[in-house]
């Protein structure tokens, strides 16, 4: 059964920093384009960053790249994403998913989604 699990989550201060993780079963990660995903209390979710398998390029969603990286560790069969200085506004459920596209899909294009991980920024 393939299976994408998402964890590292949890509720920290302005400035902090959490590492995510998404951690393949029955797959092997590097061989797919991995995004992760972010949806807000009573908003749409929204990809905000992917890890390509064709050649390693990231991608993020407009100024995240300031804070935020993506990362692949083979070896644990598991794609990270870095967060730094974390906002009141990143707050929101996390998720990673297999794109598809090659880091050009869209929310509509995931076929499965995981429980995703709850990040909570708060002062």
């Amino acid at each position: 059964q393939v299976q994408l699990v998402e964890s590292g989550g949890g509720l920290v201060q302005p400035g902090d920093s959490l590492r995510l993780s998404c951690t393949g079963s029955g797959i092997t990660l590097e061989r797919y384009s991995i995004a992760w995903f972010r949806q807000p209390p009573g908003k749409e979710r929204q990809g905000i960053s992917c890890i390509s398998s064709r050649d390693g390029s990231t991608y993020y969603l407009g100024s995240l790249k300031e804070r935020f990286t993506i990362s692949r560790d083979n070896a644990k069969n598991t794609v990270h994403f870095q967060m730094n200085n974390l906002q009141l506004d990143d707050t929101a459920v996390y998720f990673c998913a297999i794109d598809p596209l090659e880091c050009e899909g869209t929310r509509s294009d995931i076929d499965s989604w995981g429980q995703g991980t709850q990040v909570t920024v708060s002062s």
